[in-house]
């Protein structure tokens, strides 16, 4: 494995762990560093737990733990209400171009999602001039952003990651509709209890099947929609909706009934659409 790529995962890593708030600390280190190491495992574990519910739900987040602040102190937080009279369509956006082909992942159950990790570099996508590496995609019901006010049964998220850390993320509505079968590996294999161990899927995803043929969208800077939520991230949501049947939907939702952080204010943030 050359420089680039192992320099690649060891960034991708620390984004699965912001994304999927995994707390389970595990980096390549040299006798010389093991204290490091030890201390930021230490931290790690002393991360307070957060939820979509109760006093450790969405309202309560930026008091759980110091690293959290961000969730009531920032300025540009997701997800947010769409509304499209307000969305500005003189300004001229740059082509998000997709470079997607089947890639092999892996599942695991988080307690938040079911989430699944790229295990090849083979997707990404160039926004702006800048390219960014797919790191995996996990699923929220109901959907996180709001059409209008309106929320749709299910919202995908596609995590990218560029040489420097930074985020971008694809958003896809789910309605209710025909069988998704791209996702039907994913879905066979579904964990209902949080995993230790990742579980490889069978099939190789070609998660160009999974996004919808318009592909017109809305483009705006917000955060992760979990814990610490950290800003800068480039979001594009897709304004076209895909379908899942009521029976992939309804399995999911026996695993989580609910797991969607509330609109966060647009403050004097712009939305874009392409």
């Amino acid at each position: 494995m050359n420089k680039k790529i192992t320099s690649f995962f060891f960034i991708a890593f620390f984004a699965l762990a912001a994304c999927s708030q995994q707390t389970e600390n595990t980096t390549v280190s040299t006798e010389s560093d093991n204290e490091s190491q030890k201390e930021q495992e230490a931290h790690s574990e002393k991360l307070a737990h957060w939820s979509y519910e109760g006093e450790s739900g969405p309202e309560h987040w930026g008091e759980l733990d110091p690293t959290y602040s961000t969730c009531v102190d920032g300025s540009e937080q997701s997800p947010i209400n769409i509304e499209f009279s307000q969305v500005d369509t003189s300004e001229s956006i740059e082509n998000i171009e997709i470079k997607y082909e089947p890639a092999s992942f892996s599942l695991v159950n988080n307690g938040h999602t079911v989430q699944a990790n790229a295990t090849e570099l083979n997707n990404g996508i160039i926004v702006e001039g800048q390219e960014y590496q797919l790191v995996q995609f996990h699923f929220h019901t109901p959907s996180e952003h709001q059409f209008n006010g309106q929320h749709y049964d299910m919202e995908l998220h596609l995590v990218h990651q560029d040489i420097n850390g930074k985020l971008a993320v694809l958003g896809v509505m789910i309605q209710e509709g025909k069988e998704n079968e791209n996702l039907a590996s994913v879905w066979d294999d579904l964990p209902k209890e949080e995993t230790e161990n990742e579980i490889p899927i069978n099939e190789p995803i070609n998660l160009q099947n999974l996004l919808p043929e318009d592909q017109s969208s809305f483009h705006y800077t917000g955060s992760l929609t979990t814990p610490p939520c950290t800003e800068e991230v480039k979001w594009i949501v897709f304004k076209q909706p895909i379908e899942m049947s009521k029976e992939q939907i309804q399995a999911f939702q026996e695993i989580f009934e609910e797991n969607h952080r509330p609109v966060q204010p647009l403050i004097e943030r712009d939305i874009t659409e392409n």
